[in-house]
């Protein structure tokens, strides 16, 4: 596959007489509607004979139970693994499933071949994680004693095939509780010959200061875990300024620093699957941006006619557009910067990638991936 940049002028006729390639692959590839708008700097995934993969790799995605079910089909021809999002627990160690059922989605995961996980997160009833829960079980053995013993039911019971725990602003103090919380984990499910990961807030130094990063130690929960998923998004995030969500600069720096602690064979890249719009000026405090798909700004910008732009430092596309008097920046990902951020995975030789989040389908993304990589 090729990545064709729009120019004025262009359509998708044109397009597609000049490569050599049909229209209809065109529209397919990029997930085009009637009547077929294109925006100027819009990347085009384009089909051409042959394949380039020279590697394999997994990758997972993370969803929902309440996923659209023809999104999901759509997506698990291209995964390795689909992370069900989310259980929580209680200070006891009970488990406390998604509000929504999620039979449907482990049955249509098994069925395509992808490893249904169940994935951990200490949500408190705000729905916000919360590091009293993380403190109260880590803290305490029988209670984490109790949650590993559910953990192991619903394995047995359900159908998952391994565990992704993904904890979030730990104290400082439970560094090392949860490293061993991690090391129990993946002792008992290993047991039953599934593998435990562990999501990792970005750092980029050991002693990097914050709630995201002080209760993660890489080093040690590399070690731990079977492999980990570097969160290598949210740079750009609701209420920050406008910018790149994963600028590639930036995600570079994270790989780096996470194979100095963590083997390459055990880490996964963190691919966003959406992108922000910003209401400008940014008011630190009081301006939130809208989540959107990375289709829906392609169309936005089509509908305004204002171009695509290509940030080259954090190789992101971004647009700006006018509504109703007030100015609007949106960044996204394409094309172009999922293959930049593949390009990581493939120079360090990482073990594979997890795209959080696949409620949206983005298929030019998945092509692209199935071109560069074969999935295990």
């Amino acid at each position: 596959m090729t990545i064709y940049i729009v120019k004025p002028g262009d359509t998708v006729d044109s397009i597609a007489a000049e490569n050599g390639v049909s229209a209809g692959s065109v529209i397919y590839n990029n997930q085009l509607e009637y009547p077929y708008r294109l925006a100027i700097g819009q990347a085009l995934l384009l089909s051409l004979p042959g394949f380039s993969y020279d590697r394999s790799i997994r990758s997972g995605g993370y969803a929902y139970p309440f996923i659209n079910d023809w999104v999901l089909e759509q997506s698990l021809p291209y995964l390795s693994d689909l992370y069900v999002f989310s259980y929580g627990f209680t200070t006891e160690g009970e488990l406390v499933p998604p509000w929504a059922e999620d039979d449907t989605m482990i049955a249509a995961a098994k069925s395509a071949g992808s490893a249904p996980v169940l994935t951990l997160t200490p949500f408190g009833p705000d729905g916000q994680f919360s590091n009293y829960l993380i403190h109260a079980v880590v803290s305490d053995s029988a209670a984490a004693e109790r949650l590993i013993e559910n953990l192991q039911v619903q394995i047995l019971t359900r159908g998952f095939e391994g565990v992704d725990i993904d904890f979030e602003y730990i104290l400082p103090e439970d560094r090392l509780a949860f490293v061993r919380f991690v090391n129990q984990v993946r002792e008992a499910v290993n047991a039953l010959g599934y593998p435990v990961s562990v999501a990792l807030a970005p750092k980029t130094s050991d002693d990097q200061p914050g709630l995201l990063y002080e209760g993660k130690d890489y080093g040690l929960l590399g070690e731990a875990a079977d492999y980990v998923l570097l969160m290598t998004y949210e740079w750009g995030y609701t209420y920050g300024p406008a910018m790149a969500v994963a600028p590639l600069n930036q995600v570079r720096r994270v790989v780096e620093y996470a194979l100095t602690r963590i083997p390459a064979e055990k880490i996964h890249l963190g691919i966003p699957n959406y992108g922000y719009d910003w209401t400008l000026p940014y008011e630190k405090g009081v301006s939130a941006a809208r989540t959107i798909g990375n289709i829906e700004a392609v169309q936005i910008a089509a509908s305004y006619g204002v171009p695509i732009q290509f940030d080259e430092e954090s190789a992101s596309p971004f647009f700006r557009y006018e509504t109703g008097g007030a100015l609007h920046e949106v960044w996204f990902e394409d094309v172009r910067s999922l293959e930049a951020k593949y390009g990581l995975v493939a120079q360090y030789g990482l073990r594979g990638i997890g795209i959080w989040q696949i409620m949206k389908l983005f298929r030019p993304g998945y092509l692209l991936l199935k071109d560069r990589f074969l999935i295990q």
